[in-house]
C-alpha cells in the first residue's frame, strides 16, 4: 500500500471512527486510539512509520497555536499560580520519579535515558480531557486550569528532554546549567512569540489599511502564521538549546486572538473559523489513530509479554498516583499557608480537586518526543514501547472513567454560561439602540426615521426572543412563549421556501452557481441567528 492509500484509508477510519464515537458519545480522542488500537490488528495492513518531524513541524504547531487562540486570558492569568505548579512542578517532579522507577526495573537503561523517558511521559494532553467536558457543565476554573497547563506544560518537558538526550549522548550533565538554561529558554521563547505577534498584528492591520485583505487570504495567513514563528524559533538553536517554539507559538496564538476583532472582517473570521474547526479535527484524529498504529510495531518485539508490558503498566500507574499525591497539597497547602491566597481564592472540595488529579491524559506530545529519539539512543525500543502503555493506559483507562466519575462526584458549573450569553447579547443589542438614540439628531429626513424605526423594531424583538429563553418577564416586556414558538415555525417555513426557490433556479439554469452559494450563504447565517 503506497502513501496515497494509507491516507485515504486513515482519512476513511477518521470518519468511520467518528460516527461511531457520535453514536456512543465517546470522546473522539479516545475512540480515535482504539479504533487505532484496533486496526493494527488487522492483516495486510502495512507497517506506519511515523516520521517524528512531521509531528513536531507539521501536527503540533497550529494545534499549539489553536490552543493559546482559545485560551481566554483573563482566566489563565487569574489561575497562573495553579497552572504554574500543574505544568512545572508537576512535570518536574514526575519527570524524576518515572527516571528513578524505570532505572530500577531497566538496569541496561541508563539515567540519562530514564530520565529522557521520564521527560517523555511527564505532560498531559487538555484535548482529551476537553472533549470530555465538553459534554458535561463544568467548573470554568477546572477547564482553564487544565487547558493553561496543557499549553505550557509541552515546554517544560521537551526543555528536560532535550537535556536528556545531550546527557545521554555526550555523557555530561550539568543541573546547575540546566536550570539557568531553563529560564533562559521560557523567557526567550515567549519573548519571541510576543514579537511574532507584534508583528503579525501590524501586517494585518497595515493590508486592512491597503485593502489587501479578503476572507481566503486571511485565512491563509492564519494558516501559516504557527508554522513561521513555530519553525523560525526552533531555527534557533545553541548547542541543542534553544528559545521554547512550544511557548513561542502558544504566546502568539493568544496575543494575535486577543487582537483577532481589530485585524479581520466578519466574513474572515466566520471562514477562518470553520477552516481550522475542520483542520484541528482532522490532526487530531490522524494523531490519535497513528498512536494506536504504532501498537503493530510494538507487539512485533519478543519482549512484549514477558517484561515490558508490566514494566509499561507499572510506568502507567506511577504517573497516575504521582499526580494524584501532586494535586491535593498543590491546592490546599498555599491557602493553608497564606492568608492572602485563601482570601483570594475559595478553598475548593476534594470532589473538585479530584477532577484535575484524574486529567492526566497523555496524547500527541509523548508520541512525537518518544519517535523524535534518534535511532542509537540506547533503550529506545523500550522507551517508545513504555511511552505506548503509558498513552494508551491514561487515555483509554482514564478517559472513559472521567465520564462515569463526574456524574457520581455530582461535579457541576458554578454557573450558568447560557443565561450570561444570553445576557450579554442583550446588553449588545441594547447599545445598537442606545447609538440609534444618539443618531437621530443628525436625521434630516423621513427616511432616516424610518429605516431606524425599522431597525429599532427588529432590535426590540430580538431582545424579547432572547429573554423568553431565560423565562418569565423580563423589564416590565411580558415574554410571550406561544408567540416565540410560532415565530420560529414560520420564519423556518420562509427560509425553506426561499432555499426551495434558489434551488430551483439554479436547477433550470436561470443564476449560476456563484449567485446560488452567496445567496445560500446568507440564508444560513439568518438560520444560525434565529437559533
Amino acid at each position: 500500500m503506497n502513501e496515497s492509500w494509507l491516507l485515504f484509508a486513515l482519512l476513511t477510519a477518521i470518519v468511520a471512527i467518528a460516527a461511531v464515537a457520535k453514536r456512543f458519545e465517546l470522546p473522539y480522542p479516545i475512540a480515535f486510539v482504539i479504533g487505532g488500537s484496533a486496526l493494527a490488528f488487522f492483516p495486510n495492513l502495512p507497517r506506519l512509520q511515523l516520521n517524528p518531524n512531521w509531528v513536531f513541524l507539521l501536527i503540533l504547531p497550529p494545534l499549539l497555536y489553536a490552543g493559546g487562540w482559545n485560551t481566554d486570558w483573563v482566566m489563565f492569568r487569574r489561575y497562573l499560580r495553579s497552572i504554574s505548579l500543574l505544568a512545572i512542578g508537576l512535570v518536574v517532579v514526575t519527570t524524576v520519579a518515572v527516571a528513578l522507577v524505570a532505572h530500577d526495573l531497566v538496569p541496561t537503561l541508563g539515567w540519562a535515558a530514564a530520565f529522557a523517558l521520564g521527560a517523555i511521559v511527564s505532560p498531559p494532553d487538555a484535548v482529551a480531557a476537553g472533549a470530555v467536558f465538553e459534554r458535561f457543565s463544568v467548573p470554568r476554573r477546572i477547564v482553564a486550569i487544565l487547558n493553561g497547563e496543557g499549553l505550557v506544560n509541552d515546554a517544560t518537558a521537551l526543555v528536560l528532554y532535550r537535556f536528556a538526550i545531550v546527557a545521554a549522548l555526550s555523557g555530561t550533565f550539568s543541573l546547575a546549567k540546566a536550570g539557568v538554561a531553563f529560564f533562559a529558554v521560557t523567557i526567550s521563547g515567549v519573548a519571541l512569540g510576543l514579537a511574532f505577534a507584534v508583528g503579525s498584528v501590524a501586517l494585518m492591520k497595515l493590508m486592512r489599511r491597503l485593502r489587501l485583505n479578503d476572507y481566503l487570504l486571511d485565512s491563509v495567513i492564519t494558516l501559516i502564521a504557527p508554522y513561521a514563528v513555530y519553525l523560525f524559533t526552533d531555527a534557533i538553536q545553541f548547542g541543542g538549546i534553544g528559545p521554547s517554539p512550544v511557548l513561542a507559538t502558544v504566546t502568539a496564538g493568544i496575543v494575535v486572538s486577543r487582537q483577532s476583532s481589530k485585524i479581520f472582517d466578519p466574513d474572515s473570521r466566520l471562514v477562518a473559523n470553520a477552516v481550522w474547526e475542520l483542520l484541528i479535527f482532522l490532526l487530531n484524529g490522524l494523531v490519535f489513530i497513528t498512536i494506536g498504529l504504532q501498537l503493530r510495531a510494538i507487539i512485533a518485539d519478543p519482549n512484549f509479554a514477558s517484561r515490558d508490558l508490566w514494566i509499561g503498566i507499572a510506568i502507567s500507574l506511577l504517573v497516575i498516583v504521582v499526580r494524584i499525591a501532586w494535586v491535593y497539597p498543590a491546592t490546599y497547602l498555599p491557602r493553608w499557608l497564606s492568608p492572602k491566597i485563601r482570601g483570594r481564592e475559595a478553598m475548593p472540595g476534594p470532589n473538585y480537586v479530584f477532577i484535575v488529579a484524574w486529567s492526566g491524559m497523555r496524547g500527541i506530545v509523548s508520541l512525537a518526543a518518544a519517535l523524535a529519539l534518534p535511532f542509537d539512543f540506547p533503550g529506545r525500543n523500550t522507551i517508545v514501547f513504555i511511552t505506548f502503555c503509558v498513552i494508551f493506559a491514561t487515555l483509554v483507562f482514564q478517559g472513559l472513567s472521567l465520564m462515569p466519575i463526574l456524574k457520581w462526584l455530582r461535579i457541576r458549573s458554578d454557573e450558568n454560561l447560557a443565561a450570561r450569553e444570553i445576557e450579554v447579547r442583550v446588553d449588545a443589542l441594547r447599545a445598537g439602540i442606545q447609538r440609534l438614540r444618539e443618531l437621530e439628531p443628525t436625521f434630516d429626513s423621513t427616511d432616516h426615521w424610518e429605516v431606524e424605526g425599522r431597525i429599532l423594531g427588529e432590535y426590540e424583538y430580538r431582545i424579547v426572543h432572547l429573554q423568553s429563553h431565560l423565562g418569565g418577564a423580563r423589564d416590565g416586556v411580558e415574554v410571550d412563549a406561544v408567540e416565540i414558538a410560532i415565530d420560529h415555525k414560520l420564519e423556518q417555513e420562509a427560509l425553506a421556501a426561499e432555499r426551495r426557490e434558489i434551488l430551483r433556479l439554479r436547477s433550470a439554469g436561470e443564476i449560476p452557481d456563484e449567485i446560488y452559494r452567496k445567496i445560500e450563504y446568507d440564508l444560513d447565517l439568518a438560520n444560525a441567528r434565529m437559533t
